[in-house]
């Protein structure tokens, strides 16, 4: 069917041509917001986390961790620690398992900063839903405690040494760590995936043509 006198043509043409208008209009909005979307960079180090206000973070209160961003003297870590103070009590927790509930209600708004070996711990039990994000921010061992001058001093550290060498405390960690770990070894996902849905501002443009 088509339009024989020249007024039904033009008209004809023109609600087509207002027709292009609006589905370009919408698909540029709509390529912009997922373009704009991918171009956020997740938080990868405690530099990305530095350079931002929106997700908040802390520590277990009073310890080791909080110690460590109180009195560190590199520019990075003493922004985090001023940015955490200003925004106590409530970045900074009492317990390791209150800190981990904190980042699940938080929905990704909250980071918490704890020890690597409690990190990884936590990241295999269920409901899998956490990851480690980034490297470690400081390195230190654990030690075993005796008297002094005790002679299961050496034993123990000669002990130890053997162990490492044989990479028998690798397969340990391996082992209650990842192999009887509840999420695999995969653990969670590398990278930190942020979906946003579609709001009207979004496709405004066509509305204004409207």
């Amino acid at each position: 069917f088509s339009q024989r006198s020249m007024s039904g043509r033009i008209v004809g043409s023109v609600w087509w041509f207002f027709t292009l208008i609006l589905i370009s209009s919408y698909t540029a909005n709509l390529a912009a917001f997922l373009t704009s979307e991918r171009m956020q960079s997740p938080i990868e180090s405690a530099e990305d986390l530095a350079k931002q206000t929106e997700i908040k973070y802390g520590t277990i209160n009073g310890g080791s961790t909080q110690e460590f961003f109180r009195k560190s003297v590199i520019p990075t870590y003493e922004r985090m620690w001023a940015f955490m103070s200003s925004t106590e009590p409530w970045v900074f927790v009492d317990t390791t398992d209150a800190g981990v509930n904190l980042v699940r209600e938080k929905k990704g708004k909250y980071a918490f900063l704890t020890e690597s070996t409690q990190n990884e711990y936590t990241n295999q039990r269920k409901p899998c839903d956490t990851m480690k994000v980034g490297g470690n921010l400081d390195a230190k061992g654990y030690g075993i405690g005796t008297p002094i001058g005790s002679d299961l001093s050496d034993r123990l550290t000669l002990a130890v040494l053997e162990l490492t060498e044989k990479g028998r405390l690798t397969t340990l960690e391996n082992k209650w760590w990842y192999d009887l770990g509840e999420c695999g070894k995969e653990g969670t996902p590398k990278k930190f995936e942020v979906t946003s849905s579609l709001k009207l501002s979004n496709v405004a443009g066509v509305f204004f043509i409207l």
